[in-house]
């Protein structure tokens, strides 16, 4: 009995990978090699787009035109969000920063979780032109990849660091000890973050060798923001 049913079910399996080789060559044999019509005189560059968000197809994605990081980069500076958004730091933050004879044309600017380089471009387009701008993702050309809690650059080496980014800092302590360690002596790290103000002497806290000089109440592109300034002194107050 087991001998004829070892049999059966091999006659099964046999007929079921004859069936599935036979449509493999099917498919095979009638499916298009090419995402061109044979009867058209289609260009690369003249194909049109589909409308649909996804690809249904792998011609359908073929079709697609994959633009160039820096037309996208183009693109995202000249919308609305963007330039609001740069317009806001301009003139909520980094006026009255200046306001504290903290920052000059001539200051050499760390930008430390800056995205798509809205403060590198609001400073930039101020008249500081020595702005280094880093993220864990680079967005060329103001911004370059690198990793906030573990930054290449040499102690004492920048005059202003800035940040909008703790809030999504992994390790917040870290992250501060970085921006902190870079800055010289007479310097200052502004943070832009959204804290109620009971909370601002624990995100001072962070910092072991600069002092809280001043918070300020900002609306950063329609949004109420502390800006929490800290001062290198040389020492840390007790």
């Amino acid at each position: 009995m087991d001998r004829n049913v070892r049999r059966l079910l091999n006659r099964v399996s046999v007929v079921f990978a004859t069936i599935a080789t036979a449509s493999l060559f099917h498919l095979f044999h009638h499916s298009s090699r090419t995402c061109f019509s044979s009867s058209s005189s289609i260009v690369y560059s003249h194909l049109t787009l589909s409308r649909s968000p996804f690809p249904k197809s792998s011609c359908d994605a073929f079709s697609r035109r994959v633009s160039a990081p820096e037309t996208r980069f183009v693109k995202l500076r000249s919308s609305r969000s963007y330039l609001r958004r740069v317009h806001s730091l301009s003139g909520s933050v980094f006026d009255q920063i200046r306001s504290l004879h903290l920052l000059s044309n001539s200051s050499h600017v760390l930008c430390v979780s800056a995205g798509a380089g809205h403060a590198v471009d609001a400073l930039q387009n101020s008249g500081v032109m020595d702005v280094t701008g880093v993220d864990l993702i680079d967005y060329p050309p103001l911004v370059k990849r690198a990793d906030p809690h573990n930054l290449p650059f040499f102690d004492d080496v920048f005059d202003l660091g800035f940040s909008d980014g703790l809030a999504g800092a992994l390790y917040p302590l870290r992250f501060v000890s970085e921006l902190e360690r870079t800055v010289r002596r007479g310097g200052a790290v502004v943070l832009v973050v959204a804290t109620k103000v009971a909370e601002v002497d624990e995100v001072a806290g962070l910092f072991k060798r600069l002092n809280l000089l001043e918070v300020r109440s900002v609306n950063l592109d329609g949004s109420k923001m502390n800006l929490i300034i800290m001062k290198n002194n040389g020492t840390k107050s007790s």
